[in-house]
């Protein structure tokens, strides 16, 4: 039944994790396209975002510096996002945003569907076109997707690490915001409108015979004394009125070209010469200007050039311009320009270029180039004909070049730290397993090794409380058994008295010291055989405090260790350094030489028979306790000593206990590291409460 029900949750997890990544590679992939063809047509955007104002009037509230603003923020942030969650880069942040985002959108284009404002919502900029039906219902899907993912944001699959997603993100930043930029100062790099360089702006007008035709309706706002009147190019007056405003309108639905509204009228007769153009063998120079009044000037000595050559080269020349009158007189008088005014839709000819003013090369109706006002051409005196020049062909990059570029530029550098991300973190994983699977085999033979937690009493107790101690913990540990080998070390008058009160299954008993000499005339001194006798098996040796106050030596605790030995006593023997030889990082060379002056000298069948207690002086009944990071440091650096005396095996056999302010409150941490095996405990010893509380630090 459990096996059932595990591969049921395998495969629903598997199942969510496939749908979740299914709708993030849509909505990121989405939103990288859409952010990434805004990118590279910014001012295509901000006439979008202006159009959207006046649907909503207001137009008023929006500074023209604000709507391009506006466009290189949507697309940078359709990018980014979309960025975000391809890589899987903060993920519950990324889905939410976008889930937010999706939130505020689609309710818009359901209102742009149902009231048509707008006949194109401007989503993949001039790339695809959709209606506005097809954007909402294309929103529906990318916010059901967004929920989807920002529900399971987990369940996404991570393409760059933690410690490398900041490089995407910085790099994705200044990608899309340097090709915002390069195309606001030139001219998009990605020319999606029917008037790229290449394009045949007669073909794309035509409309086959057997197709229903469209009407069109050019009307002109015409003003004479004050008063303004609409005509057609029909009734079109003569020259006493003045131009202010022309627009061109559908007026039945038909057959749609690829190019509908391309309309040429000179200013001075008003006669249309689009045929003219479109039909022209040679070339033709079109200025194009929506807005004299707000035209960049600084390229004025390079436009003059260009219409001095076509002049000499007798090459048309006309300034498209929607401006009036006013516009077209300023201008002229600022320029001194001597070429033809020629009437075009507004709209046509933001279309047409994307600068103010750009420059248009027309070849048998055919765009041969364009240029921005930032990069328009060079062209010297007694320059050879167009027909002879690298100007007068296509010299665009073609579109497959362009995208090649890109890859090169952004893909594959994201790629590449992809793979070396992935190879790092492999081997960061080899590592980590390793080096868990080192820590496993520690705590394995942790587990095989003795878990003792030893009390050291000390010289305090008389004899009556001492027996109330050992009474009292016994019945504690009877009741509630513990998890390791427990020891009362005791001073000597207790252990004769103690050793037949306590249950030697459950608590052993220990001397805190012993004599280096078998028997004699030592007054005072107590016998390794004597501490047998009283039914003690256990004797602490080598602590600091006989080190320091009663002088015993590495050679004196060398006879102590063998007496104790021989006695069949197991011996806790006591390393550690002082604060000062702490602070001179000299602990590894201290417990080193206590361990080689007394105890290297055994036997590895006696060694094995030792438990050591590393007490760091410092920290022994001061309140200072060493971390647990520092104790298994050192603990670590006392088995590996050990090893390279006796071996391996003989190593992960010994018993090492940490000793010095260890409490309940931190002995699970001190005791969950894999070289530490217990602990020699002082004053918390003489409760039985706060013993048994270290003592049950092995249960947790």
């Amino acid at each position: 039944m459990g096996n059932k029900t595990s591969a049921k949750s395998y495969w629903k997890n598997t199942v969510t994790g496939v749908i979740v990544n299914i709708c993030r590679l849509t909505v990121s992939l989405t939103f990288i396209l859409s952010g990434f063809v805004k990118a590279v047509d910014p001012l295509g955007t901000k006439y979008k975002i202006i159009d959207y104002a006046e649907a909503l009037g207001v137009t008023e509230y929006l500074p023209d510096m604000a709507a391009l603003l506006a466009s290189v923020a949507l697309a940078a942030t359709e990018f980014i996002l979309g960025i975000c969650l391809l890589f899987a880069i903060h993920r519950r942040v990324a889905t939410r945003l976008v889930v937010l985002l999706m939130l505020v959108m689609t309710p818009l284009t359901l209102w742009l569907a149902l009231s048509n404002p707008i006949s194109d919502c401007g989503c993949f900029g001039d790339a695809v076109k959709l209606t506005n039906w097809q954007t909402f219902w294309k929103n529906v899907v990318l916010l059901l997707a967004a929920v989807i993912s920002a529900i399971r944001p987990l369940k996404m699959v991570r393409f760059i690490s933690l410690a490398n997603q900041w490089i995407v993100m910085n790099f994705s930043w200044i990608f899309i915001l340097t090709i915002s930029g390069y195309s606001i100062y030139y001219l998009p790099p990605f020319d999606f409108r029917p008037y790229h360089v290449g394009a045949d702006i007669r073909k794309a007008m035509e409309i086959p015979e057997d197709a229903e035709q469209p009407q069109f309706e050019t009307t002109f706002i015409l003003e004479k004394n004050g008063v303004q009147k609409e005509f057609t190019i029909n009734d079109y007056p003569d020259s006493t009125w003045t131009f202010v405003d022309s627009r061109t309108v559908q007026l039945t639905e038909g057959y749609q070209p690829e190019i509908s509204d391309f309309s040429v009228v000179t200013v001075e007769d008003g006669i249309d010469i689009t045929e003219q153009i479109i039909a022209d063998s040679g070339y033709t120079f079109l200025l194009v200007a929506p807005h004299l009044e707000s035209a960049d000037d600084s390229s004025l000595d390079l436009i003059n050039q260009a219409h001095d050559y076509a002049r000499e080269k007798d090459y048309p020349f006309y300034c498209l311009t929607a401006s009036g009158e006013k516009g077209i007189r300023q201008w002229t008088l600022m320029t001194g320009a001597e070429y033809s005014y020629c009437h075009t839709d507004e709209i046509v000819l933001k279309t047409i270029v994307r600068s103010n003013p750009g420059l248009v090369l027309l070849k048998n109706g055919t765009v041969i180039g364009k240029w921005g006002k930032n990069e328009l051409p060079v062209i010297e005196e007694n320059t050879d004909r167009l027909e002879n020049l690298p100007l007068g062909s296509i010299t665009e990059k073609p579109v497959e070049q362009k995208i090649l570029i890109i890859l090169m530029w952004f893909a594959l550098p994201l790629f590449i730290l992809c793979l070396a991300d992935r190879i790092w973190a492999w081997t960061k994983w080899i590592k980590n397993k390793k080096e868990s699977n080192r820590i496993f085999k520690l705590l394995k033979r942790k587990e095989m090794r003795k878990k003792i937690v030893a009390g050291n009493w000390k010289m305090n107790m008389n004899l009556q409380e001492g027996v109330a101690l050992a009474k009292e913990l016994n019945e504690a540990l009877t009741a509630d058994k513990p998890n390791c080998d427990v020891v009362i070390c005791t001073p000597f008058i207790h252990l004769a008295t103690v050793a037949p009160m306590l249950d030697a299954n459950i608590i052993g008993l220990g001397a805190e010291n012993c004599a280096d000499k078998e028997k004699g005339a030592y007054t005072g001194e107590v016998s390794a055989e004597m501490v047998k006798s009283t039914g003690a098996q256990y004797v602490i040796l080598g602590h600091s405090e006989r080190r320091e106050y009663y002088n015993e030596t590495p050679e004196i605790l060398k006879e102590k260790v063998l007496l104790a030995q021989k006695n069949d006593l197991k011996v806790i023997f006591c390393i550690g350094e002082s604060k000062e030889e702490r602070e001179a990082n000299k602990q590894n060379e201290v417990v080193k030489a206590e361990l080689e002056g007394s105890v290297f000298n055994l036997s590895a069948e006696d060694f094995k028979k030792i438990i050591i207690a590393y007490e760091p002086i410092w920290a022994i009944g001061t309140g200072l306790t060493a971390t647990a990071e520092q104790a298994e440091e050192i603990h670590a650096y006392i088995r590996q000593i050990i090893a390279e005396k006796y071996g391996q095996d003989v190593a992960d056999e010994i018993s090492i206990l940490y000793g010095g302010s260890c409490k309940a409150s931190n002995a699970p941490e001190l005791f969950s590291k894999p070289n530490i095996d217990g602990g020699l405990i002082g004053g918390a010893s003489l409760k039985a409460a706060d013993f048994k509380g270290i003592i049950d630090a092995w249960k947790k």
